[in-house]
């Protein structure tokens, strides 16, 4: 399945998808100048790329970024409004799309990444920052709270003390101070976005993608699992690899010298 195989992604609002097959990379580009507003169509749109290119066979990383000084300054605050309950109650679940893609997915943050655009970056695997770069969940300066998973997810990251301070005073955090908080996965400067973020694809792309998805899915479902019982689930899963095509690959490879071949089976 593809992105453009399905109707509803005929005309993307306010993004596009760029496909390199040779790289086996995916690119989702926020490209709204100039500060790339999310709109509430664009939400279900996204999550639906996103579904659409977990299961893309050419497809083994998903980089998130945007065209542009800016990643994001968030949503469109009057369609809020104009948005019916069910259409809200639904918000958390598009962002979250990049956390429930079994395949890697990197953020590219420069500029402002505000609100939404701040969630669904908390949402991928791999936060890449510019050292433009600024973060902020600043709802209650509208009178409201973050509604798609910005709070809780940032909360896992770096504590309550520190959430609350940004979430209650609508704190901007730059790159730096993220990267100390474990918010950016790295902070580099503003020129150097694109060679880093294409170096960690290239990484990425070497490891055999069955254990890659494994990790992801492991480390997601036993964050909030105690020990022993994640411990317990670890041991299934590698149990499981070891029957797999790629773990004999990586172990000949091993002891051969050489450079080993997953095929992902």
């Amino acid at each position: 399945m593809s992105p453009s195989s399905d109707p509803r992604l005929l005309k993307l609002d306010g993004f596009r998808v760029e496909i390199d097959s040779a790289r086996e990379r995916a690119d989702v580009v926020l490209d709204r100048p100039p500060l790339n507003v999310i709109e509430m169509p664009q939400r279900e749109q996204l999550r639906l790329v996103f579904e659409a290119l977990d299961e893309d066979a050419r497809v083994r990383v998903i980089v998130l970024r945007a065209a542009g000084q800016h990643f994001s300054s968030g949503g469109n605050i009057a369609g809020f409004l104009e948005a019916s309950p069910e259409h809200v109650s639904k918000l958390a679940r598009n962002i979250a799309a990049p956390a429930r893609c079994s395949k890697p997915v990197i953020a590219a943050n420069r500029g402002y990444c505000f609100g939404v655009g701040f969630e669904i970056s908390l949402a991928c695997d791999f936060r890449i920052a510019s050292e433009t770069c600024q973060y902020a969940l600043p709802e209650q300066r509208l009178g409201q709270i973050p509604g798609s998973g910005g709070s809780a997810r940032l909360q896992k990251i770096i504590g309550i003390t520190r959430t609350k301070d940004i979430v209650m005073r609508s704190k901007r955090i730059a790159a730096r101070q993220a990267y100390d908080w474990g918010i950016a996965t790295e902070c580099v400067p503003d020129d150097k976005l694109e060679a880093v973020t294409d170096a960690l694809v290239d990484e990425l792309r070497a490891f055999s993608p069955l254990a890659q998805r494994t990790a992801k899915t492991l480390l997601n479902e036993t964050e909030d699992t105690n020990l022993a019982a994640a411990i317990e689930l670890e041991g299934h899963c590698y149990s499981r690899l070891r029957q797999s095509d790629d773990f004999r690959e990586g172990v000949e490879a091993f002891h051969a010298k050489r450079k080993a071949t997953f095929r992902g089976t």
